[in-house]
């Protein structure tokens, strides 16, 4: 794609086309397209005015961790431009929607697709732990497939809570996560790393091959 050195030359080389996702309090995804190439993209649009300084750290991280990412289970960002008042990060384009709105809408889901799902949800965990991140929010949500084709690939998205960790590293880092899917460490403040996101993989694997999660009192 490219780097950008202004926002005037990214939007002379992009063209908007459409909202795709939600709009968040600070932020909204758009589609764009690269007009020479073609090739469409999502634009997650943030505006910086509202941020507090810690929010601005936050997304800082973010386009750094995600500029560390290349792989085919990952959502790519291709570009990351900031300017007085706004922040453009430029990512894969996925149109598939969530992984499991996909398996619910299914008649069938063999033992196979399952599997294949899953497999894909670990390569994309251990790239991250091999490139030294945490994801720290595995959940369905952020599971997404790159398009409504059959045997689409599966890409992790959403990296806002990841953090960069040294080797096996373990520390309070602070709560993040969702519940249904946080590890013991985190619900007890112990120190944590790495295996908090296979923790995560289980209740997502359950789903996978069609159990609900836990929603225990003791959750």
């Amino acid at each position: 794609l490219g780097t950008f050195s202004s926002i005037s030359r990214l939007l002379d080389s992009f063209e908007k086309l459409n909202d795709v996702g939600n709009e968040g309090a600070f932020s909204v995804v758009r589609r764009c397209v690269k007009v020479l190439a073609g090739q469409e993209y999502a634009a997650k649009i943030i505006n910086t005015k509202k941020l507090s300084a810690r929010d601005h750290q936050k997304l800082e991280r973010e386009a750094r961790i995600c500029r560390l990412l290349k792989h085919p289970n990952i959502v790519r960002l291709h570009d990351s431009i900031s300017e007085e008042g706004h922040h453009y990060l430029i990512f894969d384009l996925v149109t598939g929607g969530e992984l499991f709105e996909d398996i619910v809408a299914r008649e069938y889901y063999s033992e196979a697709d399952a599997s294949h799902c899953i497999q894909q949800i670990l390569e994309a965990v251990l790239h991250c732990h091999q490139m030294g991140v945490v994801h720290r929010d595995l959940k369905p949500e952020n599971l997404l497939l790159a398009s409504k084709l059959k045997g689409a690939a599966v890409k992790l998205a959403d990296f806002g809570l990841a953090i960069e960790v040294e080797g096996e590293q373990q520390a309070w880092f602070g709560f993040a996560g969702t519940p249904g899917y946080l590890s013991p460490e985190v619900l007890r403040k112990d120190p944590y790393g790495k295996p908090v996101d296979l923790w995560a993989c289980v209740p997502i694997t359950r789903m996978g091959h069609g159990h609900a999660r836990s929603q225990g009192p003791d959750q």
